[in-house]
């Protein structure tokens, strides 16, 4: 990228520009001169202030007017980047196609193997013989498995160990009436997705992931669908993401549906389940239903807000284990109890990801009839580990469907658990073949029918499906009398097997084409950024402080005399640029829509791209002719640009490789290092020695600052053993250790302090400063301060006397009271709040005052601090302690980063935002995140509210997780703004420049990842490594393109508004 002149190298102004301004000043000074000679007399002075007050309505209403282009022109940045991520994301994030058959009770897939009364009926079993009427279906969320299994040395066992022993105990006890076995999950591991799994028997697609707030109903066959068909009377009790899912299904009477997103609460959906279940249990009420569905939340909260490894998940694990064993004792011989988990937690108890300890949750089944069995003899224990005889969760719907006499749905992939049909003894094979034969069938109808929808032709090479389904129906017709039952089994399970394989692997076609035209879209993008901020020697962007031309400029306006605007195009630029992309794109637009219109194609995704693609080109073509800039402007011109391509470049290069992403915490940090030791030497070089010891001091702090907040680090699983946790109390804990609220505290003494400190260097802690900084700043702190010590007094039992409802009232008010400050009162404070200056007048001698402007040459940057430190607050209070740390170490480094660029005269080069957006990514990871779905802290959701509330809650979650890149958006002013006097021009021009370079940097992020992502779409690692980065890099972007319009440039407005009101506006 690069860089722009630098501002404070008194930079010589256009010599065009100056001689035409001179010239009209000398021409306007010889007819005053004469006119003064003829008249002798002098202009009143009310008519001086009439035409001052003239010329600064003049002035205002052009900046007003800028003001509109400029944002006009990032809104429509804003939706070129959200075309180029929707398009590629169309292409990307898998997508199934769901077919519309149903299976049907009567119609089997292939002819039963074995015969029954009552076959091809609800009554009797529709494809093989009923075994159950009634099945309660307990879902325990987030039932790891090995939460399940005891562990006999105490020594090795975990908190979590040894409190839910029933299953267990009850499979080696009575293995006829029970088994358990580890339950596999499909990622992602979210509740939702893993629903539809388990209902289905489809494979989950990664674009589902998305909907996991906002759950839309399950059209394609399902078994609760097959059940209401049939009759069957369902209730559900639990989380209300099944009502989402399968609207109108359920007993309206007697379900009960309770909030699921309320993590902080671990007990009022267990407790409504259990409350409302037992009585549908008495024999009296068995006529209410057939089906019962109880889905408890307890287990998964608790880790969410604790972790596994704390006493409040052995507490909610001893009351599941006491709710097992009463609801087994009140189920009658007919009935079949199914208790399981829809994923695991990882070591901190979050979950959304693949690791192992997120997809092995457990299932166990239980009959008071001895219907079950084992195989073999050794299988009658319990698998000691998730590794030994799993089955996948899919596997539940064919096995349920049968048990409880209803076809399998038509979609279904699973398999039939060996267990259920095994028989008492486990010799049953002709009903093992039996149910592996109808199931197999199954599969094979649906994949044809989706190879045919697909257009796609099946293999029939050796080791295919179709050649193992093939030497299974040889086995059949080879004798019709005496089936060989164990070797159809076995080349049945064969056949399954080697179908989920494939379909594991090319499940869902990505659409290449899509794909490239959003790499297309986003990498137009980058070229107008990077040409929007480039600059050559002879552009008259004019942020120049020459009080001549000012004197000169304003006084010829006072007489009436027009500059000619043209003279300074930077103030047209953004005006002709929002016309050139909006007339063009709306060209574009029609013409490309009424093509798709006319011929029926459906390709809209088409026409939208066509539209962004010509609407930037037009762009592109006006800056590079109307703005005077060109492809040679690109090419840095000193070691700074060059070092802002290093920068975007070596990380753009590096996410091409999973290990270069997964430790790109520590690399980042190497970056921030470079730059630091860089300025330090650069700061050798200044004239004085007070600006080289002051560079060296604030460079080599911002290095000593940025190897602090690497202290706090949250470790992803593939960065084990390397690697050790320290945002949470241990690295299977969701909570902060009691050590750690030093940190808040630390915040609340030292921050303020270091915010009044480097007002004082410019004499800008004046006017509203003192009492914003030193007690409304310092005060919202406190309370934070008081908020997590209260948080931590509940987690840990500290004030046993106080009920936890209170506790959270308590934590909610002050919460509540930190925001208002922060952000309602803030920004009031903001918007009326005047310069922070002050007029200090003296005399000496008799002689005539002195007045003196304390305050002046930082009048733009003081008052503009007060934002970032209103937004930092908030997000302070949003992040757990040490994540209120490094925000803390950040906005500290960011002053020193204004310092830096001030003294070394770099504040107009490309290296200061593309720092900042550095800065930014590293914070991110310093406040407990990394690029990995169950890094999301949800909890930050509750922190100022006792439920869910929209839009309230995300925005909350947004805050906590982006709180680095957002922080970094709005501090980003303070790069062009610090230490700047009130005459400065093009401060709103500056500030959308540096904001180009700041969002090209994540542009290109963007851009990189999209791209690597989509060229490594079937590496080992893309939905572990490649896709989440894609995604964080994608909502990095648009989200410091919305920070960058609504609070960013909205408040320089306000800022110069305000300043411009003192002393007037200087363009």
């Amino acid at each position: 990228m690069p860089p722009p002149t630098s501002r404070n190298a008194k930079p010589k102004p256009p010599t065009t520009d100056y001689q035409k301004i001179a010239a009209q000043w000398a021409k306007a000074k010889r007819i005053k001169d004469s006119e003064d000679a003829k008249k002798n007399l002098a202009k009143p002075s009310n008519t001086d202030e009439a035409r001052r007050a003239t010329l600064e309505r003049r002035r205002k209403s052009a900046f007003e007017y800028r003001c509109s282009w400029t944002v006009g022109f990032w809104i429509w940045l804003l939706c070129m980047h959200v075309v180029g991520i929707f398009i590629f994301t169309s292409g990307f994030l898998l997508t199934r196609l769901v077919l519309d058959e149903r299976s049907e009770c009567a119609t089997p897939p292939i002819e039963p193997l074995i015969t029954w009364e009552g076959s091809r009926s609800i009554d009797g079993g529709c494809w093989h013989p009923k075994t159950f009427n009634k099945a309660v279906i307990v879902i325990i969320d987030a039932l790891r498995y090995d939460f399940t299994v005891p562990v006999e040395d105490e020594t090795k066992a975990e908190v979590y160990h040894n409190a839910f022993p029933f299953l267990y105990e009850s499979a080696v006890q009575s293995p006829n009436n029970a088994f358990l076995l580890p339950f596999i999950a499909d990622p992602p591991t979210s509740t939702l997705q893993r629903l539809k799994g388990l209902t289905t028997g489809t494979l989950p697609t990664f674009i589902d992931l998305g909907s996991n707030f906002a759950g839309t109903a399950i059209e394609e066959d399902n078994i609760l669908m097959q059940l209401r068909e049939h009759g069957r009377r369902i209730v559900h009790l639990g989380d209300d993401t099944w009502t989402s899912l399968f609207p109108d299904y359920f007993e309206p009477s007697i379900s009960r549906a309770y909030d699921s997103f309320n993590v902080w609460d671990l007990h009022t959906v267990d407790n409504g389940v259990l409350e409302h279940i037992f009585p549908l249990m008495e024999p009296d009420r068995s006529g209410e239903w057939d089906i019962t569905i109880g889905h408890l939340l307890g287990v998964d909260h608790a880790g969410h807000r604790y972790g596994p490894n704390h006493p409040a998940m052995t507490a909610k694990l001893q009351q599941m284990d006491a709710f097992i064993r009463q609801l087994t004792e009140s189920i009658d011989q007919e009935t079949l109890l199914v208790v399981m988990g829809d994923h695991g937690m990882d070591g901190k108890g979050d979950h959304g990801g693949e690791s192992d300890d997120e997809v092995e949750a457990a299932l166990w089944m239980y009959s008071k009839q001895p219907v079950f069995g084992r195989t073999q003899a050794e299988f009658a224990t319990p698998p000691a580990t998730a590794k030994i005889r799993p089955v996948n969760q899919i596997d539940l719907v064919p096995t349920l469907s049968l048990l409880l006499g209803i076809p399998i749905p038509y979609n279904n992939l699973g398999r039939p658990i060996e267990e259920a049909f095994a028989g008492s003894k486990g010799d049953a094979w002709d009903r093992l073949a039996a149910a592996s034969s109808v199931t197999s069938a199954g599969i094979k109808r649906y994949q044809a029918s989706y190879f045919k929808a697909r257009g796609l032709q099946q293999s029939s090479a050796p080791g295919s499906p179709a050649s193992l389904w093939k030497g299974a129906e040889d086995l059949v017709k080879q004798s019709t009398k005496s089936l060989k039952w164990t070797a159809l089994y076995t080349a049945y399970t064969a056949y399954q097997e080697e179908t989920l394989k494939i379909c594991k692997d090319l499940w869902a076609r990505f659409n290449v084409p899509n794909m490239i035209l959003g790499i297309v879209v986003m990498a137009l993008g980058v070229v107008v950024l990077l040409l929007y901020v480039s600059r050559d020697e002879d552009e008259d962007f004019a942020v120049l402080d020459d009080f001549d031309l000012e004197f000169a400029e304003k006084t010829l306006e006072l007489q009436g005399i027009t500059v000619n605007e043209d003279v300074a195009s930077y103030k047209t630029l953004t005006k002709s640029l929002v016309k050139s992309g909006a007339l063009s794109g709306l060209a574009i637009g029609l013409v490309s829509s009424a093509a798709v219109a006319f011929t029926g194609s459906e390709e809209w995704l088409r026409a939208i791209a066509a539209t962004a693609i010509g609407s930037m080109i037009s762009v592109t073509i006006t800056l590079l002719s109307s703005g005077g800039k060109s492809f040679f402007n690109l090419l840095p011109g000193n070691f700074w640009g060059w070092l802002s391509v290093i920068f975007a470049a070596s990380q753009s290069i590096g996410f091409a490789s999973n290990s270069y992403t997964i430790w790109e915490d520590s690399i980042s940090l190497f970056f921030l290092a470079t730059f630091g030791i860089s300025s330090a030497v650069a700061a050798l070089r200044r004239p004085s020695v007070h600006e080289r010891t002051l560079g060296i001091y604030h460079s080599l702090l911002f290095v000593v600052l940025s190897r602090v907040a690497s202290f706090s680090k949250l470790c992803r699983e593939e960065q084990m053993p390397y690697c050790k946790s320290t945002y949470y109390a241990s690295a299977t804990s969701s909570t902060s250790a009691p050590w750690q609220l030093v940190v808040p505290f630390a915040v609340f003494l030292i921050l303020p302090s270091v915010v009044k400190s480097y007002l004082q260097i410019s004499r800008s802690y004046e006017g509203l400063a003192p009492m914003w900084v030193g007690y409304g700043f310092r005060g919202a702190l406190l309370l934070s301060a008081g908020y997590w010590t209260l948080d931590a007094a509940s987690n840990n039992n500290w004030l046993t006397s106080i009920s936890e409802t209170t506790f959270k009232a308590i934590h909610v008010s002050i919460a509540q009271v930190v925001l208002a400050l922060a952000l309602i009162a803030g920004s009031t404070a903001f918007l009326w709040a005047p310069p922070c200056i002050s007029i200090l007048t003296t005399s000496a001698n008799n002689r005539r005052a002195q007045v003196t402007v304390l305050g002046y040459g930082n009048a733009n940057g003081a008052r503009y601090l007060l934002l970032p430190i209103n937004i930092a607050c908030a997000c302070i209070l949003l992040s757990k302690p040490m994540g209120g740390g490094a925000i803390a170490i950040m906005l500290w480094q960011v002053l020193a980063l204004a310092e830096i660029l001030e003294i070394n005269d770099l504040a107009a080069e490309t290296i200061g935002p593309v720092t900042l957006a550095l800065l930014g990514n590293y914070t991110y990871f310093k406040t407990g995140h990394q690029a990995a779905l169950s890094s999301i802290q949800w909890d930050a959701a509750f922190i100022p509210l006792l439920t869910i509330r929209y839009p309230w809650s995300p925005l909350f979650v947004a805050l906590n997780h982006f709180a680095g890149q957002i922080v970094a958006c709005v501090a980003l002013p303070l790069l062009v703004l610090w230490k700047t006097s009130p005459k400065r021009k093009g401060v709103l021009e500056g500030v959308s420049r540096a904001l180009g370079v700041f969002v090209a940097y994540y542009a290109v992020e963007s851009l990189a990842t999209m791209a690597w992502a989509g060229h490594l779409r079937r590496h080992l690692m893309l939905y572990r490594v490649f896709s989440p980065r894609f995604m964080m890099a994608a909502a990095i972007l648009l989200i410091v393109d919305i920070v960058g319009i609504a609070v960013t440039l909205l408040g320089v407005r306000t800022n110069v508004l305000a300043v411009s009101e003192v002393f007037g506006y200087a363009d």
